[in-house]
């Protein structure tokens, strides 16, 4: 008997590992990474689990199709950007043709009934069941004695009495039995996701508005420095060293670079018609950000190097507020 696990890396999902290597079933397991993962381990917390337990694993990174599903989820969002059902169904789908290739009678996952308001209640669950064309068979053990028996208990190939009841947000029941399993340095014992995020959500949101097409360099650079929308044009203005580096390194062709001279700075993006206005624009929150607080700043810019220059004065906090991305009150 063998089954195909959703690892997470986080506590849930690894005693749902563990549970079912107890019941001496042959586990592999399965890790989706996407660009909204919070966790500073990332992949290093599934690898990590994997080899504590001595199991297989496989890495599977999300690609464009991903995106058009975060675009236009077909049960919505939650509070800010995230699709957790359209997500949960997407990974899933994905994990069956897994299981179908690799021989796995049946999928489990770490998932506790209530403890995530939009994807873990009973309605919620049975939605992505349908979906994913799993009903009843996505066991999870942690929940499992307060949820309907799944294939895989009414077959017998999973001992019922020997699975959980967990219930709701607390993780007081999940760290005691860690204890017991001798589970440490777990990482992520709560998850994370950037789309749950108001800052995060609302630049996604304006990348949506403002560009068709998406690409996952798009959705990545949202996490880098300050992003300040101008019409058409998208400023992004580093905050510290690293993100000038990363600003520079991931700079898509064509467009424009600016620096302060004479003085610390940021690096600045300008995406977008290369307008005058825009130009300016762009160098004035170069100008605001660097050390410079006061008075006229020569600013160079460019695109392939900075051989061009433009004398701008520093904006007020008020004006570098207007141009702030943010979610337009209603």
């Amino acid at each position: 008997m063998k089954a195909l696990a959703l690892l997470s890396g986080g506590l849930d999902s690894t005693l749902a590992v563990k549970l079912i290597l107890n019941q001496g079933i042959e586990v592999e397991t399965i890790n989706f990474v996407t660009p909204f993962c919070l966790c500073k381990k990332g992949c290093s917390g599934t690898a990590e689990v994997a080899k504590k337990f001595h199991i297989p694993l496989k890495i599977v990174s999300v690609g464009e199709d991903y995106l058009k599903i975060l675009r236009s989820p077909k049960y919505g969002y939650g509070r800010n950007m995230n699709p957790c059902i359209d997500c949960r169904i997407f990974m899933l789908k994905q994990a069956k043709k897994h299981a179908k290739e690799t021989g796995a009678s049946f999928i489990f996952t770490g998932e506790v009934l209530d403890e995530r308001p939009m994807s873990q209640h009973q309605k919620a669950l049975n939605i992505i069941e349908k979906e994913a064309g799993l009903e009843g068979k996505i066991l999870r053990p942690l929940s499992a004695r307060l949820l309907p028996e799944t294939e895989a208990e009414k077959k017998g190939w999973v001992d019922r009495a020997k699975l959980l009841d967990i219930r709701g947000r607390s993780r007081k029941k999940q760290i005691a039995l860690a204890k017991e399993f001798a589970i440490k340095d777990y990482p992520c014992p709560a998850g994370g996701c950037l789309l749950t995020y108001k800052e995060y959500a609302d630049k996604l949101r304006d990348l949506f508005e403002h560009k068709k097409r998406v690409s996952l360099k798009d959705v990545q650079l949202l996490k880098v420095g300050r992003h300040f929308r101008l019409g058409r044009n998208k400023i992004i203005v580093g905050r510290n060293e690293n993100e000038n580096k990363l600003l520079t390194q991931q700079k898509p062709n064509g467009d424009y670079y600016f620096e302060a001279q004479n003085c610390g700075s940021p690096i600045t993006l300008l995406q977008g018609p290369k307008t005058s206005k825009a130009i300016e624009t762009a160098a004035r929150l170069t100008a605001y950000h660097s050390d410079q607080k006061t008075g006229e700043v020569l600013i160079k810019f460019g695109n392939e190097s900075l051989d061009k220059s433009v004398t701008v004065t520093v904006p007020s906090k008020e004006k570098v507020d207007e141009l702030r991305i943010k979610r337009q009150k209603i």
